[in-house]
């Protein structure tokens, strides 16, 4: 390390979180490293600062404004979408990072990072993937392809691995990661259920009686008592978690929500329309691509094109190719075709 280093604003930056973060935090001064070694250090950003502001820069980041977070294609400029959900998911983890005292930087990075791989239309567009493809489809798995081949932003080790373990279930081994996972689900319990209270689907007063009482109507109060709980049962310890009676209410609140609104409901009347679009799309360019390249190529390159979509893209691209028309209007796949003929 050179003098210039070490009087680098990094080298303070860095020099800062080791002095003042948590024993367990992750030290931007100790990554695991990228995958392509070979860049030079930037005299004024630590590693992670880097990692969030490529990804914050990406094309993949921009196109979730357009993307489902429950309600399809909203034309209401209230409803949450992909966007916004990770928007908030970036600010509730970020909360909760700063006061256990932990790497607030690779929080933010692996928040804004968590879903660029989902499909159009939200989890319906991911289950149809899923049936259609062999291996099945995952979007924290494509998320971390976005970020690792089809944009190749080389990103840390730790920003990686914490995009790939977000969903539940999984087991992160950074403590900002695991802070991720809980605000991901913080996150769209809250605001699922208040946009689902904004499309008249349901009412506050309708949620279970006994989560009411344990997390009030409230939003904001909900919202609140479920970060506290979390930075409560964490705080100096090794690992992030909720309180066993939280985290019971947590999941009523949760499987509540799959059965009423999730899986049944208005807010899913036209999932069989944006079903058949995919499936329609899918087979379209998997026949498309059979002059372009060899046929082990295909689907993977099918299954980055479509899930890169937006939903209004989708349906447009699905109307130009499927609905008749008065005149000629050539179709516009020139980004498809570049990528059969890359391969």
């Amino acid at each position: 390390m050179t003098m210039e280093d070490i009087n680098s604003i990094k080298y303070r930056l860095e020099q800062k979180e080791i002095d003042t973060l948590s024993p367990y935090a992750t030290k931007s001064r100790f990554t695991k490293g990228r995958k392509s070694p070979l860049e030079t250090p930037y005299p004024i950003r630590t590693e992670f600062q880097r990692d969030r502001d490529r990804i914050l820069h990406s094309k993949a980041f921009r196109r979730l404004k357009h993307k489902t977070q429950v309600f399809l294609a909203p034309f209401n400029d209230h409803f949450r979408t992909r966007l916004t959900h990770t928007l908030e998911v970036a600010q509730i983890a970020r909360t909760i990072s700063r006061a256990l005292n932990l790497n607030e930087d690779l929080t933010e990075a692996i928040s804004l990072g968590h879903d660029l791989g989902h499909t159009p239309f939200g989890h319906c567009g991911e289950k149809v993937l899923d049936r259609l493809v062999k291996g099945g489809f995952d979007h924290n798995v494509q998320s971390v392809r976005v970020v690792e081949i089809l944009e190749n932003m080389n990103l840390c080790r730790e920003t990686v691995e914490g995009i790939l373990t977000h969903s539940w279930g999984l087991s992160p081994k950074t403590p900002e990661a695991q802070v991720v996972q809980f605000a991901d689900k913080i996150a769209y319990i809250n605001h699922d259920i208040e946009d689902s209270v904004r499309a008249s689907i349901i009412s506050e007063e309708d949620l279970p009686q006994d989560c009411i009482k344990y997390f009030s109507s409230n939003r904001s109060k909900r919202l609140g008592k479920m970060i506290m709980d979390v930075i409560n049962s964490s705080m100096n310890q090794p690992k992030v978690t909720m309180s066993e009676e939280g985290w019971h209410y947590v999941t009523k609140l949760r499987t509540w929500m799959f059965d009423n609104i999730y899986i049944d409901s208005p807010a899913k009347t036209e999932e069989s329309k944006a079903s058949r679009i995919i499936e329609e799309l899918f087979e379209y360019y998997c026949n498309t691509a059979k002059d372009y390249c060899p046929q082990q190529n295909i689907e993977r390159i099918v299954v980055d094109y479509i899930s890169g979509m937006t939903d209004q893209y989708a349906i447009e691209r699905f109307k130009e190719i499927f609905i008749p028309k008065p005149l000629f209007n050539p179709a516009h796949d020139d980004t498809f075709i570049k990528m059969l003929q890359t391969k």
